[in-house]
């Protein structure tokens, strides 16, 4: 299992629209193969950067989310409300204390 973390920074009038969209398909994009959990993080100081944090089994089931007409929908409206272009990484878990 990995992470990938996608860090968003929203133009400020386009954050309730983000949300909206978000809202729209959080549990699409949750129940995709492969994906074991979904969070939508906004940074404390900026509202205008957020974070998708998620889960998946392998890098297998991204990809195949990432071809989807799914994403292509999401993705091509998100990118509208962009102020910066998204940074990606995908990491995995080393320590996990809870």
């Amino acid at each position: 299992m990995f992470i990938r973390i996608v860090k968003l920074t929203i133009a400020p009038n386009a954050v309730p629209d983000f949300h909206a969209l978000f809202e729209k398909y959080k549990s699409q994009i949750r129940n995709q193969e492969g994906c074991r959990g979904l969070r939508l993080l906004i940074d404390k100081n900026d509202p205008r950067i957020h974070f998708t944090y998620s889960h998946w089994e392998k890098e297998e089931d991204l990809e195949r989310y990432r071809n989807s007409a799914l994403f292509a929908e999401v993705w091509g409206t998100t990118k509208t409300y962009f102020e910066e272009k998204a940074q990606a990484w995908s990491v995995d878990e080393h320590t996990v204390l809870s």
